[in-house]
């Protein structure tokens, strides 16, 4: 392997995956992820002010969150490419200042639509998709062994984005406003993300020859490489609008049922806590069975839990299977990358594990509006709990297609991972 970084050989140890210095990686990822991350959360908070100062309604306050996610679909490609050209540094340093004067001007905002076109650019698009697909790829270039936990455990920075942002920006803009809880975040991302972001300056090793003993290979892909990609992201989708049902309206379900919404609150931060956990565990299981096994057996524990919605609506038995649907769909996503470290040649890593992680992302803002169509095409949720379950079947089709492939035609192994 040569190192990339143009320094000589004696002026820094050798490159070492699995070792002291990729778990050090590893943790500066993590912070990197659950701070960037806020871009992704923000806008949920502050919808009823938006709502209140721009004088729209609620599904113009909603708009930003899709405005954003889309961003943040795109950007998490472009930044992918940008990461394989020039190393994460790049996509970091721009994501940090830009998502950091990206809530600056958003805390100034004008207008409705000046607001939506900063979430969307600056804090979605240049700035949070940064430190997702990006961020993931990179780990994945510093470990072979437990590459399933390690890329586990960055991806959960999302997560933990959700859980940690939310509680404090509401507290700032009850004694301050939404404005200052919007500078608060441009500073607090400036001053925390830039130093973390150097410690990430340099560059793995990447060499895509022969395989060395004990380091896993690129396996041959069962199709072509672009039908392959294709077949992922579609994939990706499929088992994200699935996803999307209870994430996205376990809040209103609730209500519908007369149970209030201050429970499928409760139960939505069930879902993502016990996620943190599904993501972990499925990490470990990844590093035994692999990328594939693990997506097969998260999607159909995800289906199986969609499946228990319908007749289970009781107010304890809703707890318990929104219990069970984050412990079967936090460990889905991470597999991805996964996956494509496995048919894929490593200096593509960051563009596309960013495509299918993109993917993901468009599943989950497509199953969320589709579900509310179906919801008011019915009047009920039964349907969209059943279309989430016909997607899920889908993607576990795609998974199962891929397994059956490897294991009959023998794992073929053609270059490094």
């Amino acid at each position: 392997m040569t190192e990339r970084s143009g320094a000589p050989p004696a002026a820094r140890p050798a490159f070492a995956p699995d070792s002291r210095a990729s778990w050090k990686r590893l943790a500066a990822a993590v912070a990197l992820s659950s701070i960037g991350g806020v871009g992704l959360w923000s806008t949920v908070v502050v919808l009823p002010a938006i709502q209140a100062e721009f004088g729209v309604d609620r599904g113009g306050a909603s708009f930003p969150y899709t405005a954003t996610l889309i961003g943040f679909a795109v950007g998490g490609v472009l930044m992918g490419r940008l990461a394989d050209r020039f190393g994460i540094i790049a996509p970091l340093l721009i994501g940090t200042l830009t998502l950091s004067l990206g809530y600056a001007l958003a805390s100034q905002a004008d207008s409705y639509w000046q607001f939506i076109l900063v979430q969307a650019v600056m804090i979605g698009m240049f700035g949070s998709a940064a430190t997702f697909g990006p961020l993931v790829a990179d780990v994945s270039h510093w470990f072979y062994r437990r590459r399933g936990i390690a890329v586990a455990i960055v991806a959960s920075g999302n997560y933990l984005a959700g859980t940690l942002w939310p509680p404090v920006l509401s507290a700032i803009m009850e004694v301050a406003g939404w404005r200052e809880a919007h500078l608060f975040v441009a500073v607090v991302c400036l001053v925390t993300m830039l130093p973390l972001s150097l410690l990430l300056r340099r560059r793995a090793e990447i060499d895509d020859g022969p395989a060395p003993v004990g380091m896993k290979a690129v396996v041959a892909a069962p199709l072509p490489r672009p039908v392959l990609q294709a077949l992922l992201c579609f994939a990706g989708i499929a088992c994200c609008i699935a996803m999307s049902m209870p994430q996205v309206h376990i809040v209103a379900y609730c209500a519908d049922l007369g149970y209030g919404v201050a429970r499928g609150t409760e139960m939505l931060s069930l879902m993502l806590g016990l996620g943190i956990v599904s993501r972990l565990a499925s990490g470990l299981i990844a590093d035994r069975i692999g990328g594939l096994g693990t997506l097969l057996l998260g999607s159909f524990l995800q289906c199986l839990a969609l499946v228990f919605y319908i007749p289970f609506d009781g107010l304890m038995s809703l707890y318990i299977v929104s219990a069970l649907f984050g412990l079967a769909q936090g460990g889905i996503v991470p597999s991805y990358a996964l996956i494509v470290r496995d048919y894929f040649p490593a200096r593509e890593a960051g563009a596309r594990v960013s495509l299918v992680l993109m993917a993901t992302v468009v599943g989950m803002a497509i199953g969320g509006w589709m579900s509310g169509e179906i919801y008011d095409l019915t009047g009920s949720y039964q349907a969209a709990f059943l279309n989430g379950v016909a997607w899920n079947l889908a993607n576990m089709a795609i998974a199962g297609f891929l397994l059956w492939n490897r294991l009959g035609g023998g794992g073929r192994r053609a270059a490094t991972a």
